[in-house]
């Protein structure tokens, strides 16, 4: 029950985290008047998405390491704060995750939604700044209702793999504490440790097409009530 509880709810922070933020940084992006400077914060962007899950952990353990980490030797002893053994206390953890998690994968979603307000039709920015329409009305009544089918697409293509982890993030980033599985035990990392080094294949196999089952369901469900609600289905 606790792993199936951590996968599902840190899969639905990633989801609405990574839209909210994706879509945010896209506007801003966008509005870059600069072309240079807009192909820099793009590229920057996507660099992070770019690395191996391995070099992020390392990245993450050089902030937080207990003897030499940057938190603990600049950043706590500035605000007179005492050392915190990071890699012992899973209560940290489900925000570091999530902010790992975002900074790592926010660039892919992001550059899709630059791509789709790129081909918004300018005219219908023209007409809305004619009828008097600010950046935020144009924003609020030409950019978002523009950008509702990429994240329906996007939305359910991640409740598809709401049961699946990212297995390097849980497993690599938190240097595979055993203090830590409380929090950062979901189901891939749980397969591994049971299934695969028991050598029980039997189990993994099972819990995979469990997992496939309920992910087709999952999409099946939310693009009938995204029909129903917002009269839009992907298929």
């Amino acid at each position: 029950a606790v792993i199936t509880r951590n996968t599902i709810l840190y899969n639905l922070a990633f989801i609405v985290i990574g839209i909210v933020l994706g879509i945010f940084l896209a506007i801003l992006i966008t509005e870059v008047a600069n072309k240079t400077l807009k192909k820099l914060y793009q590229s920057a962007i996507l660099v992070p998405f770019l690395m191996s899950i391995v070099i992020v952990s390392y990245i993450v353990y050089a902030f937080l390491g207990a003897e030499h980490g940057l938190i603990n030797i600049s950043v706590l002893p500035m605000l007179g704060k005492e050392p915190v053994s990071w890699y012992t206390r899973p209560q940290y953890w489900p925000f570091i995750l999530v902010f790992v998690h975002t900074w790592k994968g926010i660039g892919y979603g992001c550059l899709i939604y630059i791509s789709t307000i790129n081909g918004i039709d300018k005219s219908l920015y023209e007409a809305a700044s004619l009828d008097g329409a600010g950046i935020l009305k144009q924003i609020r009544y030409v950019t978002l209702p523009c950008l509702k089918g990429t994240v329906i697409t996007l939305t359910l293509l991640n409740i598809g793999k709401i049961f699946y982890a990212d297995f390097g993030l849980f497993y690599q980033v938190p240097m595979n504490s055993g203090q830590l599985y409380d929090t950062t035990n979901v189901i891939d990392t749980y397969v591994y440790r049971y299934g695969i080094q028991l050598g029980n294949y039997t189990f993994g196999t099972a819990v995979g097409l469990m997992k496939s089952v309920f992910g087709f369901f999952l999409v099946w469900l939310t693009n009938f009530i995204s029909g129903k609600v917002l009269d839009m289905r992907i298929f």
